[in-house]
């Protein structure tokens, strides 16, 4: 029996179930789209997956110095936060808009930047 103002079993169940494939979608979208991120001003250049898998990794040979390669690491390390800074950022902008109806806490899910 349903109250009147009460919401109705099954509309919720639908919604749930709406909710959910598009969490589905805006997580495979995630996994497919890719940014760039660098570093020394574009001397090395990374590229991760917008959940945060490094696809690949440019160096420009003028960064090679061979009596310097601490400066060289730390460009790449750099390059590849800016990679995943910009990987979290395109997370939460897709995921945020479905993360009301989650309540608010999207930490459970495994995403990055959550």
């Amino acid at each position: 029996m349903v109250q009147s103002g009460q919401p109705n079993m099954q509309q919720i169940l639908q919604q749930a179930q709406k909710m959910q494939q598009q969490l589905v979608a805006a997580q495979q979208e995630l996994a497919e789209a890719e940014v760039t991120g660098t570093s020394g001003g574009g001397l090395v250049t990374a590229t991760v997956t917008g959940s945060g898998e490094l696809k690949a990794l440019s160096i420009d040979p003028q960064a090679v110095d061979p009596d310097d390669t601490e400066t060289l690491a730390d460009l790449v390390v750099a390059a590849v936060r800016d990679a995943n800074a910009k990987a979290q950022k395109l997370a939460a902008d897709k995921m945020g808009p479905l993360a009301g109806g989650l309540g608010g806490d999207l930490s459970n899910l495994g995403l990055p930047g959550f």
